[in-house]
């Protein structure tokens, strides 16, 4: 055979064997069963809502289909004390006439007592506190390690949410877990790095003190090992007022922003009220440890990246309406419009995320955009579902998750155990970036809430 005809049969084979390929990945589209990760490419768009502290039962424990207070079963109910005696009545909420003082040791409504638009203590959130309120899974701790004592107990009426109507129509995740053990600021810093921030050299006054069995002896916001674990702030961005002793030092650690940044792809982070906290002039209701990039090397005052990646919510609104949103966005609503207990009601946040998700859907960009709303932890309320144990770290208590987006799954309660980390997951899936830490390589990238 000469080999002009060899290569000639050999272009013919190799031509029908592309266009048998083709053909085969056409049919599998037309089927709606095109490869995940070409139907993954479909979403240009990421917008994470970070809102706080509340629980999965705390707000969504009476939606249908969900995994809620009927189906919380009587000993992961009742409250004991330290000792593990049960309490004859929910200790009293302190300070506030709102509750009565007998209420029974058990779940209650919280809207019959203080409505939904009006503001509720707050109830204790931190590191140590929610590993012995979860009592090893008995979930039973909640009333005795919390200073609003039986207020941790309580629940709103799941319908009457601004949210409801949207979790109805996308898909609500029941089983999902906040990454870290605590507050806000712990949670934040394994949203963006999946790590948490480490302070060697933290003043002997602020460690934690813990006996040989890891019993907790003396609390303290960094671990005796040198980690920042509660609410602290950063070098970069504090009060005008703060000790520069009790400052975490600048990490250099990865997160995700660096990651997105290195391999090109936008992205910012769009806090209320950031303007004015950067230029030194933070209103009331600003949180700086909520602003978990400011801790690292790469957003350093006067940085090229602070003032790229960095900016104020005003600006999201704006790009949401134009249609110009970077590929990736966390949205940090301010003090008063995040659902905070003691500084927002439920009904003044939601109504605020039901606003920022609008603003994506109506806009050019909600064609291709999935939207995550979340809490940064359960704030100290009460849930029946023991978390997964994975590592010391967490995961934490079961909080909310809705995903919305024209690729989620519709009116869907998605049962799949998912944390934290899964947002990062989910990024890194999609742009194909490297894991920051085991515990996001490892995290599902919500892998049954889309109809892909």
């Amino acid at each position: 055979m000469s080999k002009a005809l060899y290569s000639l049969i050999y272009l013919f084979w190799m031509k029908t064997k592309f266009n048998k390929y083709i053909s085969i990945l056409t049919a599998l589209t037309l089927f709606g069963v095109m490869p995940v990760n070409a139907q993954l490419r479909k979403v240009k768009h990421v917008v994470v809502i970070y809102m706080e502290n509340h629980s999965f039962d705390n707000l969504w424990g009476q939606f249908p289909g969900a995994d809620g207070l009927d189906q919380a079963k009587k000993e992961n109910i009742i409250q004991v004390d330290a000792n593990g005696k049960t309490y004859e009545t929910l200790p009293p909420v302190p300070r506030s006439s709102a509750f009565p003082t007998n209420l029974p040791n058990n779940i209650f409504n919280i809207d019959q007592y203080v409505s939904a638009d009006q503001i509720t203590p707050d109830v204790t959130h931190r590191f140590y506190q929610e590993q012995l309120q979860i009592d090893g899974g008995k979930m039973d701790k909640f009333a005795t390690y919390n200073y609003t004592k039986g207020l941790a107990m309580g629940y709103y009426k799941t319908n009457e949410l601004p949210l409801y109507e949207l979790a109805k129509k996308y898909t609500l995740c029941d089983r999902f877990f906040h990454s870290a053990f605590g507050g806000s600021f712990l949670n934040h810093q394994w949203l963006v790095a999946a790590a948490t921030p480490t302070f060697p050299n933290a003043p002997a006054v602020m460690k934690a003190q813990v006996d040989a069995s890891g019993k907790l002896i003396k609390d303290g916001s960094v671990t005796p090992d040198g980690y920042a674990v509660n609410t602290l702030n950063s070098v970069n961005l504090h009060p005008k007022n703060a000790d520069p002793a009790g400052l975490v030092p600048i990490q250099t650690a990865p997160n995700i922003g660096d990651r997105l940044t290195d391999k090109g792809v936008s992205w910012a982070w769009y806090a209320g009220g950031w303007n004015k906290a950067d230029a030194g002039a933070a209103d009331p209701g600003f949180s700086y440890h909520h602003q978990p990039l400011v801790y690292f090397q790469r957003y350093t005052p006067g940085s090229k990246d602070r003032k790229e990646h960095l900016k104020d919510e005003v600006e999201f609104f704006e790009a949401a309406k134009k249609g110009t949103l970077p590929a990736v966005s966390f949205v940090k609503p301010t003090g008063v419009e995040n659902e905070h207990p003691g500084n927002s009601s439920v009904k003044q946040g939601e109504e605020h995320a039901v606003k920022i998700i609008n603003a994506v859907l109506n806009g050019p960009n909600g064609k291709d955009a999935v939207i995550i709303l979340t809490y940064d932890e359960n704030g100290g309320f009460w849930d029946h579902v023991a978390p997964p144990t994975i590592d010391k770290w967490g995961p934490g208590s079961r909080i909310p998750a809705l995903i919305v987006s024209p690729f989620a799954k519709k009116g869907y309660v998605d049962h799949t155990q998912y944390e934290t980390l899964s947002i990062l997951a989910f990024i890194e899936k999609r742009w194909k970036l490297k894991p920051l830490a085991d515990r996001d390589a490892k995290a599902d990238p919500f892998s049954h809430a889309f109809d892909f």
